[in-house]
């Protein structure tokens, strides 16, 4: 719960700065994907039980705080991550401040845009089936919901959802309601039967092991009501030569995957293509996210959000308005950690089919980009496959492989891992080296 409300408090401020100041496009930030691989690289190299000083020692883990939250043994890994989440700010802000991001944007044609966005989607696969896992009764309940009411009753209107203007003397077309709520009623609904189900104590959902033990802990645990959050109460992050690699991989990969997720929020809104300087202003506001994020000690960043903006091309609807009231609702759950861990009692099926619906369309988006370039060019159906089929194989061959990378340094063991174990960095990286450099 603490750990949550410190994510949302963190992202609710990037969000209201990257729809004011930023590229102005109705996204919201949350802790993305792209920081989980490294983070899980990070905290596979750490002890939980203790911690290594400059001389190579181990050394007890002492919680920092009078009335800390996390166990003394988590303590020291935990910053070590926010150290990570800090770095991976400041190279997101270099970035957006020197015109990098807004240059590879620039340069970016349909066959980088079509496997990285196609892979964006894709990439999300393995924890969808997962979450699904659970329960596909309720992840197809979802899914059956929310695809009627975008696709099959995109168009109907319900009549009391017009109303007289009287200054005008005209009458307001009603809204295609069942579209424009097309994830929040289907969401909603399934969360309520979910909840009856519980009370009924009739056992519906069949979690794994860690995972029962983890809502059990949850459960037990009585966080505060309210709980304003400020830098170092857990302790300052920790920087150390692996923290750095492990950031510096992060903001790379997080970056790609912002600058993925910008086209594809103007793609759907049907928008003029982003100015360079949009995409830089955007970068550096997710850098200042990922600052306080790391500062608050959160073990994540704020990238913007694929899921929400694969939700404006359900909905047809784009709104900074109603993004702005969503950043102030992540304001107010991270200044309360007992309504942030309400959260956590969202059932796993019902995010899992959410995932399924949000990211199949960023796997279109990326497929309609081919209608920009000639896909029976021999060039292009060669960066097409080769990019997408590295970027499926090299994770994969990583995940099986009988011995570890290693170079001899530490560090650079895990940079290297931490960026060829990401899906949309080896996707972005090899598209665009091709595309730039293969004539045609």
């Amino acid at each position: 719960s603490e750990l949550l409300a410190r994510s949302l408090f963190a992202c609710g401020i990037s969000t209201v700065l990257q729809t004011t100041l930023g590229s102005w496009l109705p996204l919201v930030h949350i802790p993305s994907f792209e920081y989980l691989v490294p983070a899980m690289v990070l905290s596979s190299h750490l002890s939980l039980g203790a911690s290594m000083d400059r001389n190579g020692t181990a050394v007890a883990s002492v919680c920092p705080a009078p009335h800390c939250i996390v166990a003394g043994s988590w303590a020291a890994p935990l910053r070590e991550v926010s150290g990570a989440v800090l770095v991976s700010g400041l190279v997101q802000l270099v970035l957006g401040l020197s015109g990098v991001c807004g240059w590879a944007a620039r340069h970016c044609g349909p066959m980088v845009l079509a496997p990285s966005l196609s892979i964006i989607g894709l990439s999300a696969y393995k924890e969808a089936a997962f979450f699904c896992s659970t329960n596909w009764v309720v992840a197809l309940l979802l899914m059956l919901l929310t695809v009627t009411f975008s696709q099959h009753l995109g168009s109907c209107c319900l009549p009391f959802c017009a109303w007289p203007q009287a200054w005008r003397g005209s009458i307001e077309p009603p809204v295609p309601t069942l579209r424009t709520f097309s994830v929040l009623l289907p969401f909603a609904g399934v969360c309520i039967i979910c909840a009856i189900l519980n009370h009924l104590h009739i056992p519906w959902e069949s979690l794994h092991l860690a995972m029962a033990q983890l809502s059990w802990a949850n459960s037990s645990f009585h966080a505060p009501w309210v709980r304003i959050p400020y830098a170092g109460e857990w302790g300052w992050p920790l920087l150390t030569p692996r923290v750095l690699a492990v950031g510096i991989a992060m903001a790379i990969g997080c970056s790609m995957n912002s600058v993925g997720c910008y086209v594809l929020c103007r793609r759907l809104l049907r928008a003029p293509q982003l100015p360079p300087d949009a995409c830089n202003r955007g970068l550096c506001t997710e850098g200042l996210g990922s600052l306080l994020a790391g500062l608050l000690g959160a073990p994540g960043g704020t990238a913007a959000s694929i899921a929400n903006a694969c939700t404006i091309g359900l909905t047809q609807t784009g709104s900074r308005l109603s993004v702005q009231i969503s950043a102030l609702a992540c304001v107010v759950l991270g200044m309360s950690p007992r309504l942030a861990g309400l959260l956590t009692h969202i059932p796993l099926a019902v995010h899992g089919g959410v995932l399924c619906v949000t990211y199949a369309v960023a796997v279109g988006t990326g497929i309609s980009y081919f209608q920009y370039a000639d896909i029976d060019s021999g060039r292009n159906i060669f960066i097409v496959g080769f990019a997408m089929f590295m970027a499926l194989l090299v994770p994969r061959w990583f995940g099986t492989a009988l011995s570890h990378l290693a170079t001899g340094w530490v560090p650079l063991d895990l940079l290297f891992l931490s960026l060829l174990t990401a899906p949309v960095v080896l996707t972005g990286s090899l598209s665009f080296l091709l595309e730039n450099t293969v004539s045609g």
